[in-house]
């Protein structure tokens, strides 16, 4: 205990029952000054090797409870650094028993007793598994998307961790990226928002709230513009795009509070992120003034010398540290490289001592210093993992996310009584897939299928026959598994075709298994996976009413399914409720509200494919010219569902739009939305603009606000938006903020297809 002690008395009047959360308090507030004078003391005080400790993260190397690493492994080698201070945090350690053995080495046996700061990859959740970040995304609800990572802190906080890796804020317009599952889809409007009530949601009002968790912006700067959709490729945008796609949701977070920032694996304009001087001490630190620390993502240090930007590991640590990447995860680079580079001049210390700082302040700010122990609570972890609340909430998001592509002749809901109903699907069964991807704190099994949800209503006749599986019976569903598609096995199609001959209704549950999106998932052919496209061709021949529910983690190529198959739901991977919340939704208790909030392709040819891009010199063929514009041969250049698209179980019309302006350049945009079917229902109202002439070309649209309204039939109800210069503003080409006069159209409906337009002149 003398640790405890001596680290106590050093820091006596620091500490405070109510932490600051620094998105709150001002810079000069006396509480923040305090806590910047004690970490200068605490700086004063340490040698230059526990310095750059604190700049060294390791994931879990051994059971902290078990018997000690064997000399010569390299586990032995992580544990001595451990007990000599020498490592700032941790990674993938869970539960609150090993938090504190770990914490207690660092807290007690060290020489100056610095507590450590844990680390995991909390992206939908810890234990209680909620809809994969796109999922959630299409239910543009910033409440529930909040309340799903406050409910995920808590039940991971009382697993004795306190950082996690999320969320990542990346726009991608590319869906054979696997990691689009893990954001909000292609729209910086949109994702700067979720990305802000994620962040909200994690850290809450105290950062130092055992309820509470350090939420990462990631990846900082460029990962969803990978070329090809590839993963870990190279990355070549222009700053126009740069700064108006990619860094508006990351200067939203940072804006927001977010403690933590995660550099990216690829290179933007020739140079690794993580090497980047430009993106994390330009803009990140200096335009920015954040004053979190920036974490390297794993083993991106080492590997520019893959990139052919380090000679060596050496090399890598230099560049890295004066780019500002502040804490290394993983390569070591720093705690074996730095110690010299300072000592023969070619790093200076400031460069050190302003890193060891920043991470300093956030072990502050989540309490650390007052109680290390705050989230190593086992009672606590017991009465808070799994807690029913967590399992309703995860209910209600999933319910929310869910989007009705099609529906044709009202074939949904679904009658509840005096039907024979055909479930046919291995994903239909499957309590695993719906977790998805990036769960690798949950446990195989734990979600309900569609199955067990669809048996919870008793009125109709159900049959089952898997018909298919979308996997090979030699694949290992594991997180870092490669996964071996059934491109071959059709032997369950004669059951399922039988059943479908006999059945009123067939419902098919196809798409992705949940491991075949995530990192390092990305895929050339975005069509339903192996033999289940064959599978669905079959069924129709002999019942053409199919209801579609696919599962999924990108947006899928599904163009044959949309021409002929009357109803597409699209279900994602909806978590641990997955099957509930299906189920309810096609039975009609609860009308799907969800929008897309990334675009569907036609083809894959067609990728990239977002709506809000730019037009061209020919964007549409002109008089009895058929070829010379910009066109394909083989396709149409429209999505075949675009942003912000979905249906409802009832109708919208939009009508009496108006624009006023306030004063200024305040414009007051007024739309009546009329609920015009028969059932009560929600409908998010999305309101575009296109700045017609500018200095610069611009978007033929872009998202700037949208509303959630719930209207009973026949109500009319009247939605307000405002436009200021925040959203009719762009950043030039040297990344300036500037707002033109000229004219804008503005576009307001139910998807970015939206028709009723009105225009304004901005003076």
């Amino acid at each position: 205990m003398k640790k405890i002690f001596l680290i106590g008395l050093f820091f006596i009047g620091l500490s405070c029952k109510k932490s600051i959360n620094t998105a709150k308090q001002t810079s000069g507030s006396s509480f923040q000054l305090r806590i910047e004078n004690k970490i200068d003391s605490l700086i004063d005080i340490m040698t230059l090797e526990e310095k750059i400790g604190q700049m060294n993260q390791y994931t879990g190397f051994w059971d902290a409870t078990g018997p000690i690493p064997i000399k010569g492994d390299q586990s032995a080698t992580k544990y001595k650094d451990l007990k000599k201070g020498l490592v700032g945090s941790m990674l993938n350690v869970q539960g609150a028993k090993q938090v504190r053995a770990l914490q207690k080495i660092a807290v007690e046996e060290t020489r100056l007793g610095i507590p450590l700061i844990f680390g995991f990859d909390v992206i939908h959740g810890y234990k209680t598994i909620g809809p994969i970040p796109l999922a959630e995304s299409a239910s543009w609800d910033m409440e529930v998307i909040k309340k799903a990572a406050q409910n995920a802190a808590e039940e991971t906080a009382a697993a004795g961790i306190n950082w996690t890796f999320a969320p990542m804020v990346d726009i991608s317009r590319d869906p054979r990226w696997g990691r689009v599952m893990e954001g909000a889809g292609e729209d910086p409007y949109l994702g700067a928002k979720i990305g802000v009530a994620r962040v909200e949601g994690f850290q809450g009002e105290d950062l130092a709230s055992p309820k509470t968790i350090a939420a990462c912006a990631k990846h900082f700067a460029g990962y969803g513009f990978a070329e090809s959709g590839r993963d870990y490729n190279t990355v070549d945008l222009g700053t126009s795009t740069l700064y108006n796609i990619i860094l508006p949701p990351f200067k939203a977070v940072s804006q927001a509070g977010v403690r933590t920032f995660m550099n990216a694996f690829n290179v933007l304009n020739n140079i690794p992120a993580t090497g980047n001087t430009f993106l994390q001490r330009e803009v990140l630190k200096k335009e920015w003034r954040f004053n979190g620390f920036v974490v390297s993502d794993w083993g991106s240090i080492a590997e520019m010398e893959n990139h052919g930007y380090a000679q060596n590991i050496k090399h890598a640590a230099e560049l890295a540290v004066k780019a500002g990447s502040d804490m290394d995860m993983e390569s070591s680079a720093y705690v074996t490289e730095l110690v010299n580079l300072v000592n023969n001049g070619t790093v200076d210390e400031k460069l050190i001592d302003d890193a060891a700082r920043r991470i300093l302040r956030v072990k502050f700010e989540l309490g650390l210093f007052d109680d290390p122990y705050r989230y190593c609570n086992e009672e606590n972890e017991r009465n808070i993992i799994g807690k029913k609340e967590f399992y309703d909430d995860a209910l209600d998001i999933a319910k929310k996310s869910i989007v009705l592509l099609k529906n044709e002749n009202n074939l949904l809901p679904l009658k509840k009584e005096n039907q024979k109903i055909a479930v046919i699907g291995a994903l239909a069964q499957d309590k695993t897939s719906p977790l998805g991807n990036w769960r690798i704190a949950a446990d195989n099994g734990t979600a309900i299928s569609v199955l067990e949800g669809l048996k919870q209503y008793k009125g109709n006749t159900l049959k089952y026959a898997k018909g298919a599986d979308v996997l090979a019976p030699d694949s290992k569903v594991a997180f870092v598994s490669e996964l071996k598609i059934n491109e071959t096995d059709t032997s369950g199609f004669a059951e399922a075709i039988a059943l479908a001959k006999t059945s009123d209704v067939v419902i098919m549950v196809l798409g992705e298994h949940g491991l075949q999106t995530g990192e390092a998932r990305s895929r050339t052919h975005i069509d339903l996976p192996g033999v289940q496209q064959e599978l669905l061709e079959m069924v129709y021949k002999v019942n053409k009413n199919i209801v579609l529910v696919l599962n999924n983690g990108r947006p899928l190529a599904i163009t044959w399914a949309s021409e002929n198959i009357p109803a597409i739901v699209e279900a994602w991977q909806l978590g641990v409720q997955s099957g509930n919340a299906i189920a309810q939704v096609l039975y009609g208790d609860y009308n799907p509200s969800g929008k897309l909030p990334m675009t569907f392709p036609k083809s894959v040819g067609q990728i990239p494919i977002y709506y809000n891009h730019n037009s061209t010199g020919r964007p549409y063929g002109e008089g009895n010219d058929v070829v010379f514009w910009s066109h394909y041969m083989d396709e149409s250049n429209k999505p075949l569902y675009p942003f912000g698209y979905g249906l409802s179980y009832t109708s919208f019309s939009y009508k009496n739009l108006k624009i006023k302006v306030v004063e200024g350049r305040e414009i007051q945009v007024m739309v009546d939305v009329t609920n015009t079917g028969k059932l009560k229902g929600k409908e998010v109202a999305q309101l575009y603009i296109q700045d017609k002439y500018a200095s610069v070309v611009r978007p033929v649209r872009e998202l700037k606000g949208f509303k959630m309204v719930e209207l009973e039939p026949k109500e009319t109800k009247t939605i307000m938006f405002m436009l200021t210069e925040k959203e009719l503003g762009f950043y030039s080409n040297t990344g300036k903020y500037i707002v033109e006069p000229g004219t804008f159209n503005v576009f307001v409906g139910g998807n970015s297809w939206a028709s009723l337009t009105h225009a304004f002149n901005l003076k």
